[in-house]
């Protein structure tokens, strides 16, 4: 009975991470827009990666030079999927960018082999094929018009995040490097570049702030709180008490909370169409996922990408 007790606890979380997530679109666009895009994220990252800083200051740990040398690059990286994704929200829908941005997950399989050299399944490409489809359905909404310029920096926002993936798995096996460290060097790197940012774009971070009205204030701690340090935890806690696939598999829900978030409480309006498109989406994500996963068994034991493939954003 307790360990089945516990495993429901640990599903029960990751699931929680996966709502909250699939939330995101909507909260940001609540607090955002194109003129706030650069204040947001860096009043974000700054109490994200300080709240980090204070853990490790509390474990006594210092971040190694190797944690600093890996992490800063691949924080510039995190910081160009943060500021794309984010300036595509405020100019979309909060279901299409929750759909458009899971494509990270057929891309950076795709990317990986090309790095790799390594041949995909021929089924993969069909799975990658309908996600796309979807996408085109979705933000065309049944209409022959082109996608916006939001759902473009969405897309932009989902390859890039598959680079970062790509290279964060390139740069980070067979080094003792700490999870906790290294991610609070990415959001800190990400912090400076954003605050600098605030300095020549939109408007100031003291004026972002002091503008926030009492729910926006509500919003934006529930972004960083339970959006970034609390899923950041429970994804370091699970992992070590599941397996990596089960944790990649809830966390894959994001986009399903991301649809049911936009239609119900922003009425976002979809038609047939692209409902079909959102269809379409999870079902070739999904599918995509379960294929690339029972590949890289054939080839080697399943490790901690498996978890970054999920989501390495939030």
């Amino acid at each position: 009975m307790l360990p089945l007790l516990a495993r429901f606890r640990v599903d029960l979380l990751l699931l929680l991470v996966a709502i909250s997530w699939g939330s995101t679109y909507l909260v940001a666009k609540e607090l955002v827009s194109v003129e706030t895009v650069i204040a947001l994220l860096a009043a974000r990252m700054l109490l994200a990666a300080g709240l980090m800083a204070a853990i490790i200051g509390v474990r006594r740990k210092r971040i190694t030079s190797a944690e600093l040398v890996i992490g800063i690059p691949i924080g510039m990286l995190l910081g160009a999927v943060f500021a794309l994704e984010t300036f595509g929200i405020a100019q979309t829908s909060a279901t299409n960018a929750g759909l458009i941005i899971s494509l990270t997950i057929v891309f950076t399989p795709l990317l990986e082999s090309i790095v790799s050299r390594r041949r995909l399944p021929a089924p993969f490409f069909i799975a990658a094929t309908l996600a796309i489809a979807g996408v085109i359905l979705l933000t065309g909404n049944g209409s022959l018009d082109p996608p916006g310029a939001g759902d473009l920096l969405v897309l932009g926002a989902a390859v890039v995040r598959a680079v970062h993936v790509v290279t964060m798995h390139k740069l980070t096996p067979g080094q003792a490097l700490d999870s906790l460290h290294l991610t609070t060097v990415q959001l800190g790197t990400c912090a400076l570049l954003f605050s600098a940012g605030t300095l020549v774009y939109g408007e100031s971070l003291p004026q972002y702030l002091t503008r926030l009205d009492p729910k926006q204030g509500t919003l934006f701690l529930y972004l960083v709180l339970a959006c970034t340090v609390f899923a950041f935890f429970v994804q370091l806690w699970a992992v070590r008490r599941t397996s990596p696939s089960r944790v990649s598999l809830l966390l894959g829900t994001e986009p399903v909370w991301a649809a049911i978030v936009g239609t119900a409480f922003a009425h976002d309006s979809i038609g047939i169409a692209g409902y079909c498109g959102i269809v379409l989406i999870l079902i070739g994500t999904a599918w995509g996922r379960s294929i690339e996963q029972r590949h890289s068994k054939t080839r080697e034991a399943p490790d901690s990408r498996d978890l970054i493939l999920g989501r390495a954003r939030h």
